[in-house]
């Protein structure tokens, strides 16, 4: 669609050569590399980042890359060529075909890969390529230590971790030893310090983190009160004079600085609180009844530590679970750390992200055409990516190969909703952002459909047919739910 047989897409553009250099917030110079060939129609933030972030080896080396060809080039080539080796094309054709067209979605910012890729992608003989792992703990201390050790490795490799930290048991239950238990906000601030030193991907961006407690956990209220605590402590020593920056003495110094915080809440909790009933939390290891709250008072404390220091947010667990494809494998208790990949323990997926601007036609229509073969191109990739990728356990592993799971959004909705005069808070933009969204959804699976049909289906999916074909049921069911204001009639019909 975007290429001809036998012509370079990177030759199709015109390049020139820059210098790439950062300053920081006085000022001073943090970043530079001269002489880099960029695309003459990348924006100078882009060359930046991509330069800094992506580019590989010791920066003054020889080895280190000095331009997006040599970037785009060894990720496309890596990816093309393990799809060659793994049986995904008909024809070398149309692996030449596939290459060219993914290196075309790339250099024209039509589309982009999670961080790990760049950085990891033919750089490791098996890449660690996944942004985002899901990790289960179990209420042991050698299971807390492996956890650690595990999460580490992720970080190292430029990702991020979720982990729901409900099986452990509250600070208000007792050992086997007969003390009582340290509970999971405790052994918190030791992930925490831990993640405050790893460099993700041994970059200058910190590791990503989610931690997770179930709302009718003992340990609830510290949970939901841990983050504002410490802020407020960081305000009295800001008041009094100490560095303010995000690396500086204040922030480096207090716990819980390296991690999003949710609370699990399921709908029992939530018509708890409109029904203004009473809440009780449940001892881990016997189920019995530990405290009783107000609903509504939790619910306020969860709002007003959120007000003050944006966490904890909010996992609506019954939903979540609902919308699940593989539940006969098990349920889903966590999520990454932005939340966007929600799945089974113990698994990992790599994302890339669609650029909507690049998609819109110089009259303001969707080309919904375009946008259906980046889908198919991408989806493609990630699926190729999944067995030719490293994972820090066997058991991730494992999980990975059988399960298969993939990330495919979107970026620059904001954009794409002004440019067509669409506010961002109304009915009109929701609904477009809708019917795109059901639009990539869709496509996604249909093109895993024809992979599937190919190359097989991943192992569980006989195990899970009815839940994930029960799951496909209501996305269609609400793709016909999408009002038509505000939204093209090829763009809802597509949908």
């Amino acid at each position: 669609k975007y290429t001809a047989s036998g012509v370079n897409p990177f030759e199709r553009v015109e390049w020139e050569v820059r210098d790439a250099v950062i300053h920081g917030e006085k000022g001073d110079k943090v970043f530079e590399q001269k002489g880099v060939e960029i695309p003459a129609f990348w924006s100078q933030t882009a060359t930046n980042i991509v330069v800094q972030k992506y580019f590989r080896g010791r920066l003054g080396s020889p080895e280190r890359e000095t331009s997006v060809r040599q970037l785009i080039g060894r990720v496309t080539t890596t990816i093309s060529d393990w799809g060659r080796n793994g049986g995904y094309f008909a024809t070398p054709e149309d692996a030449d075909t596939f290459e060219a067209e993914l290196t075309h979605l790339i250099l024209h910012q039509k589309m982009a890969f999670n961080s790990p890729v760049w950085f990891n992608v033919g750089i490791e003989p098996k890449p660690q390529c996944s942004a985002c792992f899901i990790l289960s703990i179990k209420d042991d201390i050698r299971s807390i230590m492996e956890v650690a050790s595990n999460e580490v490795m992720v970080f190292k490799y430029g990702s991020g971790t979720g982990m729901n930290m409900s099986t452990l048991r509250s600070s208000k239950e007792y050992l086997t030893g007969g003390g009582r238990s340290s509970g999971p906000v405790v052994f918190m601030k030791g992930f925490d310090a831990f993640n405050g030193v790893i460099k993700a991907g041994g970059k200058t961006r910190r590791a990503a983190k989610m931690v997770i407690l179930n709302v009718d956990h003992p340990d609830i209220i510290d949970f939901i009160n841990c983050k504002a605590k410490e802020e407020k402590k960081a305000h009295v020593l800001i008041d009094n004079g100490f560095d303010p920056r995000l690396d500086g003495d204040v922030y480096s110094n207090i716990f819980f600085q390296n991690a999003n915080h949710s609370v699990r809440a399921t709908d029992e909790f939530m018509k708890a609180v409109v029904d203004d009933r009473d809440w009780q939390t449940k001892a881990v290891k016997t189920g019995e009844p530990v405290d009783t709250y107000k609903a509504r008072g939790l619910m306020r404390q969860i709002s007003d530590a959120a007000w003050f220091c944006g966490d904890p947010g909010l996992q609506f667990d019954t939903t979540v679970n609902k919308w699940h494809t593989c539940s006969n494998s098990g349920r889903i208790n966590a999520s990454n750390p932005c939340s966007e990949y929600m799945f089974l323990d113990d698994t990992a997926c790599n994302l890339a992200s669609l650029n909507l601007m690049k998609f819109r036609k110089e009259n303001g229509d969707f080309d919904v055409e375009s946008f259906k073969h980046a889908v198919e191109v991408t989806t493609t990739a990630q699926e190729i990516i999944v067995d030719n990728a490293s994972y820090p356990t066997e058991l991730m592993t494992r999980n990975s190969s059988d399960f298969r799971p993939l990330g495919l959004g979107y970026a620059n909705l904001g954009a794409l909703l002004m440019a067509n005069g669409l506010p961002y808070d109304s009915d009109e933009g929701r609904n477009y952002a809708a019917a795109i969204t059901a639009l990539m959804s869709g496509w996604a699976y249909r093109q895993s459909a024809i992979i599937a049909r190919e190359i097989g289906p991943f192992r569980y999916y006989q195990k899970n047919e009815k839940p994930f074909l029960g799951v496909m049921n209501m996305h269609r069911a609400n793709a016909y739910m999408i009002n038509h204001r505000g939204v093209q009639p090829e763009l809802l019909e597509a949908a």
